[in-house]
């Protein structure tokens, strides 16, 4: 998915250290046009840019696609990323510069690798056939030593783990002795939980790992912390156990998201990721002169040809403060 705001700001983004339950609240973000789609965004922010190499969580729906519209993000770039789209209901279409064109169905991992430079679009199908569209869009950094690495695209569609309390998809990574099949470039996990009514699901994890759970439906709390749907509760590295409780009588679901805490400065700006300011202007001038760097999409019939970019900032791209409240 594309970040659509008119006015990008930059994030230069690394871990910080975090004692007890961070719990960040999502803003409102508009995905373009006069019915515009709009998601819940937690990452990045001010007070965290990434947890492990996860560095943008878009959460949505469910929306009704007859009566709101749906998904149209035309042909838009990426480099130094990863995007993992994970869906609970809904279908969308994903065709991008590398000849891939897929069909993204709930409860299966689409992680496509931008690497040195890649472009895609995502358009929700019919709403006749698939009326509701609810899910997340990922991102994952890509570390210096991979991120001019090749496209490339994998699929994954999780089985059911059954444990005391709920089940989890897990989709990167290892939980409760499940492991993927995808391979990752820095230590990662991805698992969506589904908790019983009224119950308490304590999950063994890495006390390397730092985490983050994103509330999708029902009453959750982490490690005591309430969390409200759309906000993502932060735990940080050290412990060993991740202690998830519904206190309703409903079913609830969350996304758990976790790795080793990312060592390397990166800087963020619109649908790029490089390590300096430099390298954001060179990417943004391809992509508006039609690079090949980032390929072309075919078959997609949508509103534009191709995303724009934004303008840059009228001031150079820095580094803000790793972890924490970040400099103005």
């Amino acid at each position: 998915m594309s970040n659509l705001e008119a006015s990008s700001a930059e994030f230069a983004c690394a871990p910080g250290p975090a004692d007890g339950i961070a719990v960040l609240t999502p803003r409102d973000v508009p995905l373009g046009g006069p019915r515009a789609m709009r998601v819940r965004r937690t990452l990045p922010q001010r007070d965290r840019s990434l947890i492990g190499a996860w560095c943008f969580v878009d959460h949505y729906g469910p929306q009704d696609l007859g009566r709101d519209g749906g998904m149209d993000v035309p042909p838009h770039p990426h480099t130094g990323l990863q995007t993992a789209t994970w869906l609970f209901s809904g279908l969308v279409e994903h065709r991008d510069s590398a000849g891939v064109h897929a069909l993204v169905r709930p409860g299966e991992l689409n992680l496509m690798t931008a690497g040195a430079g890649i472009c895609h679009s995502e358009v929700s199908v019919d709403p006749r056939s698939a009326p509701f569209l609810h899910g997340v869009q990922l991102w994952v950094a890509l570390p210096d030593s991979a991120r001019f690495a090749g496209r490339d695209f994998n699929h994954f569609a999780p089985e059911a783990v059954s444990l005391p309390g709920g089940t989890v998809l897990v989709f990167l990574g290892e939980l409760a002795g499940h492991r993927s099949p995808v391979p990752s470039f820095t230590p990662l996990l991805g698992a969506q939980v589904d908790l019983d009514p009224r119950s308490d699901l304590a999950l063994d994890v890495d006390p390397a790992f730092e985490h983050g759970v994103l509330c999708d439906q029902g009453a959750v709390s982490l490690g005591g912390v309430t969390l409200g749907v759309g906000e993502l509760g932060y735990q940080g590295p050290g412990r060993t156990v991740l202690a998830l409780r519904n206190a309703a009588g409903s079913p609830a679901r969350v996304l758990l998201l976790g790795g080793v805490p990312f060592g390397e400065e990166l800087v963020l700006w619109w649908n790029f990721i490089g390590r300096s300011h430099e390298e954001i202007v060179e990417f943004r001038r391809r992509w508006q002169d039609g690079d090949e760097r980032f390929g072309e999409v075919r078959g997609y019939q949508g509103r534009l040809d191709r995303l724009p970019a934004p303008p840059l900032p009228p001031v150079r791209l820095r580094p803000r403060r790793p972890g924490g409240p970040q400099r103005p």
